[in-house]
This record gives C-alpha cells, structure tokens and sequence, in this order.
C-alpha cells in the first residue's frame, strides 16, 4: 500500500486479537482538537527545526531530536487525509508505519511510528480512553517472567519511575474497546532512529516531540483505527 492510499474498505476490513502487554495509567483532561497549521513546502526545513527542538519546559526537559536523520516522510506534517475516516479520528497504519489524525477539508496531521510485537497483536476499532503525562511502566507479570531484570518494575513493585529512561516516553495515550483495556499504548520514546521501523517490543511508539503534540490535538474518548496484519 502506497503512502497515499488507504482505502475505506482496507479500514472497514479492520479487525483482530488484543495484544497481551500491560501498561498502568491515570485518567486526564479532555481538550478540544487543535487544527494544525498549513506548512508550505519552502518551509519545511524550518518548521522541522522548530518542531524537534529541545524542550526545557517539560517536567523532564527533552532533548533536541536530529530530524535530519528521521526520512522526510516520518516527520510529522500536514497531508491530505488518505484514511476515508471522519475528522477527529486518529488511524494507525501499521504496514506504513504511519499515524493518522483526521481534520475536516480533507486534511490530516501525519506522523511517524515505530511498531514493536504488540503494535502487530491488535487491529480494529476503538477509543483513546484516558492519556497520561510522563507515565508510570509497568511491565506485566508474563514479560517480568521472561525478563527477571525488570523485577524491579513489576507491578508488585510499582512499576518504573517516569523519566527520559521511561519506555513509556512523555506521553502515552490508552485504549479501550467496548469499556475493556485492549493493553496497546500509544507512547512516546527517545528512540528517535526507530520511527519507521518496526522493533522487539512495545506498541506504537512516537518521537517524544510528536507524542506530546499528539497528547495536545486529542480529548479523551477519540476515536481510533488499527489497521493490523489482520485487515491486509
């Protein structure tokens, strides 16, 4: 699939099995959408700057991010909307490793994702049912089994911390399907070089920069669409 077509009858087709990996979170705010601004195609590099720049104003300050080393394609930016889904819904295209949030005009914001095992385990429809700023990570029993190391994150042990060290990165936004946890996160991550790539774990994961600009278009109860392995 193209990065400028996906089709309404690819997204209908949405649908599978909820991926097993837990991750706490609080509820927060509900904000209205923010309407991106248009960019022209000269000032992109610019707007690229401004966009991945540090941010000494979080409550853990973020690192300026080196965009240039990011494809041009998986930097966020303002696109015509290829979804078929009504404005205010975001869309997670998992063979192109893209995040859609749907505008009126015919018009999204688009960002790039990195895709770790669980970001393949889920696909269908569902809301963001609460988002979090700089969230815990608790990692499940069944990953602490595997992975003795993170004993010390377990849930029993009340997870990691937030911080830049955090898996879960500045933001991470929850979903839910008819009132249940699927336990697939959108989140943030330092790893800026695995955006577009799909990696050993996680969910959906975004430059720390995006999410937080994510977190700030979005309200609570927005509506989403996984398009997994399940719908190809």
């Amino acid at each position: 699939m193209s990065d400028s077509i996906l089709s309404r009858r690819h997204v209908l087709k949405a649908g599978g099995a909820f991926a097993v990996l837990g991750l706490a979170g609080c509820s927060t705010t509900a904000m209205p959408i923010r309407r991106p601004v248009e960019v022209a195609p000269v000032e992109l590099a610019s707007a690229a700057s401004e966009m991945y720049a540090a941010r000494p104003d979080e409550l853990f300050p973020l690192p300026a991010v080196p965009y240039q080393k990011i494809p041009a394609r998986f930097r966020r930016q303002w696109v015509d909307n290829p979804t078929g889904e009504r404005p205010g819904t975001l869309v997670v295209d998992t063979t192109n490793h893209f995040l859609y949030l749907t505008y009126e005009g015919g018009k999204a914001m688009r960002y790039g994702v990195g895709l770790g095992r669980a970001g393949f385990e889920w696909a269908g429809r569902g809301v963001i049912q609460y988002k979090r700023k700089w969230p815990r990570w608790t990692p499940p029993d069944e990953m602490v089994a595997r992975q003795p190391k993170l004993e010390p994150y377990s849930i029993a042990n009340g997870g990691m911390d937030a911080g830049l060290r955090n898996p879960l990165g500045a933001r991470a936004l929850y979903i839910f399907k008819d009132g249940e946890d699927t336990l697939y996160r959108i989140h943030g991550s330092p790893e800026w070089w695995t955006i577009g790539k799909s990696v050993s774990s996680g969910c959906v994961r975004m430059v720390n920069q995006d999410v937080v600009d994510l977190y700030d278009r979005v309200p609570n109860r927005t509506a989403i669409v996984v398009i997994g392995q399940a719908a190809v």
